[in-house]
This record gives C-alpha cells, structure tokens and sequence, in this order.
C-alpha cells in the first residue's frame, strides 16, 4: 500500500494496482462514521451540509486522524477484495513511510494497518520503494538518486545497495503549492477559491521556473467584497511566480541531499542523473528546470504517479524470499 498525502494506491503481485483513489474520506459528525471514500468524497470537498465533513486523515505523509485512517484502509481491504473476487483474509502487507517519519509516526502507521486486518505488516522508506518502482538498480553498489514530489512531502534520497545512503525530506509538495494559488488569488482579485479549483489551475497552467509562451484560464470564485460567485482570468506567469517559492524549497533539499553525498557516490550522479516520481514530476517544465539548476541529467519515472506503490508492491516478493531464507 502506498499510503499517500494526496491518494492511496493499492497493487498487488498477481494483478499489480488494482485501486487507485484519493485519500479523503466523508465522516458523518455525529455518529463518527465514514459515508464515502476516495474519488466519490473528494468529489463532496466545500459541497457538504453541516452535518457531514470531508477530511484528509493523512497530513505531510503520516497519520493525523488514527480512527479516520483505519476506517479508511477497512474500506480500502473491502474494495479490492471485491476487485480481485475474494475477501482477503489476513493479507501480508508492505506499506511506505516518509524517510523522515519519527519512530512515533511509523508505529501509528503499522498499528493502523495492523488494525485494518493485516496479518504482518512491514514498513519500507518512501525514496528505497520509488526507486524500486522506477526500475532503478537499488541493490547494486551504484547511487541512484530519487525525487518524489508527493501531496503532503517532497522525499529526495540517495540510495546504493538496497538501503539509503542520505536522504532528505521538506513537508512541500502538491499541497503547498495548492495554497500558494489560494492565497495569491484571494490577494490579487479579492476572490475566494477552492482545494479542488487550485490544483486545476496548477495541473493546466502551472509552471516550473522556465521561459514558455503565455497560457491563461478562466477561473469561478466568491467574491469577498460582494460575497457574489465572480469568473477572473489567471495567466501562467502569475502562476509560476506564485509557485516560486514552493519550487526553490524543493531545489534547496535537493541541493543539502546531494552536498552530504560520498564522494565515491557524487560521480555515479552525474552518470545516472536524477529521476523525478510523484505527482509534482508532472508540473510542466520540471524536468528542465532541475537539470539547468542542478548541472545533471535529469529524468521522470515512467509512471511518476504510481512508482511508489509499485515498487513498495516489488519490495514485497523480495520481503518473502528474506523470511524463507530466515526460516
């Protein structure tokens, strides 16, 4: 399970991503129970009445609601049992943890899943498990340098021989840049938007910091002034300086992971390059930008969404044939 800020992804060995939805959940307020999850919740986010809520129990990559979380994988475990045509019953199961995550946040993490109805449950790094998925040599002596631009975190880690030689991990991703749009629009045009209106805007006219032509779109809000629904127009280049920020973080961890790096290591790097997975691989211009910064190669996993969890889901072959030799 590839337990994500922004969406759960579920893949298994014989049949590989079987579920694939947004992390939010629609709780009832009185009773506390989950009504909706994934894509039909996401779809009620600023649309409900007073007497449901839509939250994200997973914040900056770890657990923030525990009840809400386990609620939430209960339905996950139902789900794909409908998929693969049976109940799973007590499955073996292999889940990703932020390399940053205190040993308090992975506990909440395992017991979570534990209390879902896993039999074992094994926790691997977020950066070993994208760079499985993104077919780099993980168990080789050779550094493989991975950037997963996630919802809640940004993950950079430097790993050769199957473990993490240095890592770093900044808590903004997806979602700060999502509120970085919320912010400037209300700032710029007196206008309120939403969670879901933001990453729309960031998804068709975002940018990384590089020269491109000019895009705009039309963008429906409230107006704070007159409290009245008002359409603005919002360009690319007010976009892209508004996600400067966020961006320049983001290098900045990158910088501070490859300064702490053996020397031995550095010159694998500048061979193999950099290769970008998670959801902020997709912001236009990304790749670009990073290489002119940084002075290396740089690449995009194949799927940039789904690495993670494939490659948490590869681990997990591996994970069975360490306990039959442990045996």
């Amino acid at each position: 399970i590839d337990l994500g800020t922004a969406n759960i992804l579920v893949y298994t060995k014989n049949k590989g991503i079987i579920l694939n939805e947004p992390s939010v959940v629609a709780v009832d307020t009185k009773t506390r129970q989950v009504i909706a999850f994934g894509e039909e919740a996401k779809s009620m986010i600023g649309k409900t009445p007073g007497s449901i809520t839509v939250i994200r129990p997973l914040k900056d990559g770890v657990i923030a609601d525990f009840d809400v979380t386990t609620d939430m994988l209960r339905m996950v475990m139902k789900k794909v049992g409908k998929k693969i045509g049976s109940s799973i019953r007590k499955p073996n199961v292999m889940v990703c943890t932020p390399s940053g995550a205190t040993s308090v946040e992975r506990r909440a993490i395992h017991d979570a899943v534990k209390n879902s109805g896993a039999k074992e449950v094994h926790l691997i790094e977020e950066p070993v498990a994208a760079a499985i998925g993104a077919d780099l040599p993980v168990s080789e002596p050779i550094a493989s340098v991975i950037v997963d631009i996630g919802g809640g975190t940004t993950e950079v880690g430097i790993i050769s021989f199957g473990g993490v030689v240095s890592s770093n991990t900044v808590k903004i991703a997806g979602d700060r840049m999502d509120e970085d749009i919320i912010h400037f629009v209300r700032k710029q045009f007196n206008v309120l938007i939403g969670e879901r209106t933001a990453e729309k805007i960031k998804m068709e006219v975002g940018y990384a910091l590089v020269p491109h032509t000019l895009e705009s779109m039309e963008v429906r809000g409230r107006d704070v002034m007159t409290g009245l629904p008002k359409t603005i127009t919002i360009s690319s280049v007010e976009v892209q300086e508004t996600l400067r920020e966020s961006l320049l973080s983001i290098l900045e961890a990158i910088r501070v992971t490859l300064e702490s790096c053996p020397p031995e290591l550095s010159g694998d790097i500048v061979d193999q390059g950099v290769v970008l997975t998670g959801g902020g691989a997709l912001l236009k211009g990304m790749q670009e930008w990073l290489s002119n910064e940084i002075s290396v190669p740089v690449h995009i996993a194949p799927q940039p969404l789904e690495s993670v969890a494939i490659g948490t889901g590869r681990s997990l072959v591996m994970m069975d044939k360490i306990q039959k030799v442990a045996r």
